[in-house]
C-alpha cells in the first residue's frame, strides 16, 4: 500500500461523523508523521487513540497560525515529516492551514494531500440539485447586516450570468436567521437542502424552498454539522434588458438620471458609473 511522502506537508483528510471513514492511507500517514497539526488536540487526540497512534500533536488555529507557520516550516527544511488535519473532513475547506500551505509552497518545500471525506461535495451529491458547476462559500457573516450584503453581492453575480448550485456551512443556532435572509435575498422559490449530521446516526437531508426551510428551522432547532445547498438562479431577463427598465421606471418617477443611475445600481450590484453611462444614452435617445 502507498504511503505518505518521505517528507514534507501532507494534508490528510478526516471523518466528517463515521469514524470508519478513515481510509487506510489517511492512517498510514498520520502514524509515519513526526508531528500532527490540529485545530483542536482532544477532537484528534480521541481519533488517533481510536486507532492506537501515538504521535506529538501541534495546535494550529486561525489564532495562531501565523506564529506557527516559521516553526513548521522549519520542521519541514529539517527533513520531518508533518501531517496536518483538521477537526472533520478535508483541511483548509473552511479550517485553517491556507497561510502555512502558501508559506510551504513558496520555501519549495514538499506538499501534497491524502483526500477524502467533505461535507460540502457529499451534501451536494445528497441535495437532488445540479451537482456541477458548484461555488462553495463557506460561513456566510454572522451579524445581519454584514449577511445581507454578502447575500446581495451573491444575487448581483447571479444577475450578471452566475449560474451555479451555491453550497454554505452554518452554525445549528443561525440556521433559521440564515435561511430567512437567503430567501429575501436570492428568492424564496428557489430549491434548496439542509443537510446536517452527515454520515452520522441521525443523518438528515431536508430538501425544499428556501421559504419553506426557513419556515421549518424557524420554529425547529437543527442540531450538529449544517450544510446549506441553493439549487443555481432561475433564467431571467438579459442583464441590459433588466437594467432599461428600471431605469425607466425610476425615470418615470420623476427621479433624476443621477439618483436613477445610482438606486439602480445599488438594486442590480452593477458599477454606478456604468449604470449613469447607460442612463445618459437613454436620455439623448
Amino acid at each position: 500500500m502507498p504511503t505518505a511522502h518521505a517528507t514534507g506537508l501532507t494534508l490528510v483528510a478526516t471523518p466528517i461523523g463515521h469514524l470508519g471513514d478513515l481510509s487506510p492511507r489517511a492512517l498510514a500517514a498520520l502514524r509515519e508523521a513526526d508531528a500532527v497539526l490540529c485545530e483542536d488536540s482532544r477532537v484528534t487526540g480521541a481519533l488517533l487513540a481510536r486507532h492506537g497512534v501515538s504521535v506529538t500533536l501541534i495546535p494550529l488555529h486561525e489564532h495562531n497560525e501565523d506564529a506557527q507557520t516559521p516553526r513548521v516550516l522549519a520542521r519541514l527544511a529539517a527533513g520531518q515529516r508533518v501531517a496536518l488535519v483538521s477537526d472533520a473532513g478535508t483541511p483548509l475547506v473552511s479550517d485553517p492551514g491556507y497561510r502555512l500551505v502558501r508559506a510551504a509552497i513558496a520555501a519549495g518545500l514538499h506538499v501534497t494531500a491524502v483526500p477524502g471525506p467533505n461535507a460540502a461535495v457529499t451534501a451536494l451529491t445528497l441535495s437532488g440539485l445540479p451537482p456541477h458547476p458548484f461555488l462553495f462559500h463557506g460561513f456566510l457573516p454572522a451579524k445581519g447586516a454584514a449577511r445581507a450584503a454578502e447575500i446581495g453581492r451573491l444575487r448581483a453575480a447571479e444577475r450578471a450570468g452566475l449560474r451555479a448550485t451555491l453550497i454554505f456551512y452554518e452554525a445549528p443556532h443561525r440556521l433559521g436567521e440564515m435561511l430567512e435572509a437567503l430567501a429575501e435575498g436570492l428568492g424564496a422559490d428557489r430549491p434548496a437542502a439542509v443537510a446536517r449530521e452527515l454520515t452520522k446516526r441521525f443523518e438528515e437531508v431536508r430538501r425544499a424552498s428556501l421559504a419553506e426551510l426557513a419556515e421549518w428551522y424557524g420554529r425547529e432547532a437543527a442540531r450538529g454539522e449544517v450544510v446549506v445547498v441553493v439549487g443555481p438562479a432561475p433564467e431571467e431577463a438579459a442583464p441590459e434588458e433588466e437594467l432599461e427598465a428600471r431605469l425607466r421606471a425610476a425615470l418615470a418617477a420623476g427621479m433624476s438620471l443621477r439618483d436613477a443611475a445610482a438606486m439602480v445600481a445599488e438594486a442590480t450590484g452593477l458599477p454606478r458609473k456604468q449604470v449613469y453611462a447607460r442612463a445618459l444614452e437613454m436620455g439623448r435617445g
